[in-house]
């Protein structure tokens, strides 16, 4: 529906690819596009969004390159992908793809671009990653204590969602920056920092 919204009107009316995706998206990325306008040229980011305007155009030796828009929930930016770069990007660009563009700042003109040069297909916070659950007590909880949940989760970036249990029926969901990857050594750090028995 988004798509052709867009292919008719020429812009998203009733959603947006990135609603309620933001969090996990900014988790991915270094800094939003309204943020490469305060960095200096030649500056490397990286980036995410919408693409829009796929072109692929020749260049006058003859090879392939690709211009198109990458959009987010406050602004957009026009991207370049040059030859070199088009022959191991290119089967990932598509319009409307949600994208992570690792790439430079170029500011020699007035309207300022983004030279690509890594893409990573974006998937969103994906329904198979199961919550991680912590009991708690909250006579546990004192500021060191959290300071050091805060450390911890930091260090596994994910996509389960952390809900602390403390008590009976008080449950608290931690903001999506919180999102965490259970697969590596996060349980074993959480049960030295919370007690064995702090994982539901």
């Amino acid at each position: 529906q988004l798509a052709f919204e867009k292919e008719m009107l020429g812009l998203y009316v009733s959603d947006h690819p990135l609603m309620g995706a933001e969090a996990a998206l900014a988790r991915r990325t270094e800094c939003t596009i309204t943020d490469l306008a305060d960095l200096e040229d030649g500056t490397i980011r990286s980036i995410g969004g919408v693409v829009n305007g796929l072109q692929r155009k020749w260049t006058k030796k003859g090879d392939l390159m690709a211009v198109f828009t990458l959009e987010d929930l406050q602004t957009s930016i026009e991207v370049m992908v040059f030859p070199k770069a088009m022959l191991d990007l290119g089967h990932l660009l598509a319009d409307d793809a949600v994208l992570v563009v690792k790439g430079r700042i170029d500011k020699r003109d007035d309207d300022p671009k983004f030279i690509a040069m890594a893409v990573e297909v974006f998937e969103g916070v994906t329904d198979g990653a199961p919550p991680l659950r912590l009991k708690v007590s909250p006579a546990r909880l004192d500021q060191h204590t959290v300071d050091e949940l805060r450390q911890v989760l930091a260090r596994f970036p994910g996509e389960s969602q952390v809900f602390m249990h403390l008590g009976e029926k008080q449950v608290l969901r931690l903001p999506d920056e919180f999102c965490a990857d259970t697969t590596g050594g996060l349980i074993g750090e959480l049960r030295v920092l919370l007690g064995a028995g702090s994982i539901l």
